[in-house]
């Protein structure tokens, strides 16, 4: 019986449970067995963490936020972290034992499921050590190359659309300046998306760095057309054109990407500084990656996940699962991997938030 071993990396976004369903459903149906490796690499680290995934133990699950099998953003297997008994960490390559692991257990292929940074690792895997693997695409952010769409990116809009239309009346009654931080690292998909269709005044993304005095004309200029509130929606990785990108490092050992965040708080304190108007900051923060997919997230997390088994009947390795209009298509990990998907500047998104008069600072 030919076995497939599934992990899901980095942050968590909602239709996960989705793709894991399709994967084991799909699997059986060709009468192939399925394991999950707990917390991205961990289960082919240690067997002790790989748990056999039956159609019976995802039947449920379609509809759940997260991942029954766990993930992480600490656990490159190439540079792991590894703390000795003087209580320091050192930094050791598994990567070979983790193919041992892959190999004695008879594997056929690995799913791998993750935004850029697992796909990352899945390609080494293929490339360095001859390890059959798929990536199935993830990410709240929808920064990933070759495809239209991630799944949990519908869901993280949504959120955000839904906490800004529940400030407009705070703002309005208490006529303050409300300026949300969301998350979506080096690309301002979430902002627009969110800021356009939740009326923002202002949305700031880290492919427009932003002029100060020109945000704060566009909330002088609410005042003089009888607004006297204004919505700022900020994209965690937005600059100023004369600053750097606010960040908090990597804060924990082994995470590959410094931990975004504190530009909202910043915009704030400098709006009231240069306005004088009362100014409140929020962090959406992991609100975004939490709750039930979207009807659109889970059906396209489904035909990802049974796209994927299918690429495994055809051997067809080293391939990302990805959207292309209406249908699913393969892709080479390689060119997914060449580059991050930004906002371009002249999509009609950006065009449609000009038009409407909302400013993106510059």
């Amino acid at each position: 019986m030919k076995k497939i071993v599934i992990s899901t990396g980095g942050g968590d976004a909602p239709g996960l449970n989705a793709v894991i369903y399709a994967v084991v459903k799909t699997s059986y149906l060709h009468g192939w067995e399925v394991y999950g490796s707990r917390f991205g690499y961990r289960g082919l680290l240690d067997r002790n963490e790989l748990v056999r995934l039956s159609p019976e133990t995802v039947q449920d699950i379609v509809s759940l936020g997260g991942t029954i099998i766990g993930t992480t953003n600490k656990g490159n297997p190439f540079e792991l972290p590894i703390e000795n008994l003087a209580g320091e960490y050192q930094i050791h390559d598994v990567s070979d034992r983790i193919m041992k692991n892959f190999l004695s257990m008879g594997f056929a292929c690995h799913i791998a499921v993750g935004g850029d940074g697992s796909l990352e690792l899945a390609h080494r895997f293929a490339v360095e050590k001859g390890m059959p693997v798929i990536g199935v695409p993830k990410t709240i952010d929808n920064d990933l190359q070759a495809t239209q769409l991630t799944f949990g990116f519908d869901t993280a809009v949504s959120t955000a659309t839904e906490a800004l239309d529940k400030l407009h009346s705070t703002a309005k009654s208490h006529e303050r300046v409300m300026v949300v931080e969301v998350m979506g690292r080096n690309s301002g998909w979430i902002a627009v998306n969110s800021g356009v269709s939740g009326g923002a005044d202002v949305i700031l993304i880290p492919e427009i760095p932003f002029d100060m005095t020109k945000v704060c004309a566009k909330i002088s200029d609410n005042e003089l057309s009888d607004k006297h509130y204004a919505i700022v929606v900020v994209a965690e990785g937005a600059h100023s054109k004369d600053g750097e990108v606010i960040h908090k490092g990597r804060e924990e050992v082994g995470r590959q990407d410094v931990l975004l965040g504190g530009i909202g708080e910043w915009v704030a304190n400098e709006i009231q500084r240069l306005t004088g108007k009362d100014t409140r900051s929020l962090v959406l923060g992991h609100l975004q990656r939490g709750g039930s997919p979207t009807t659109f997230d889970r059906l396209l997390a489904l035909r990802f996940g049974a796209a994927a088994v299918r690429m495994v009947e055809a051997e067809l390795f080293d391939h990302m699962v990805a959207l292309s209009g209406s249908n699913i298509i393969s892709v080479p990990l390689a060119e997914v991997l060449k580059s991050k998907k930004m906002v371009p500047l002249d999509s009609d998104r950006v065009m449609t938030a000009r038009e409407i008069g909302i400013s993106f600072g510059d």
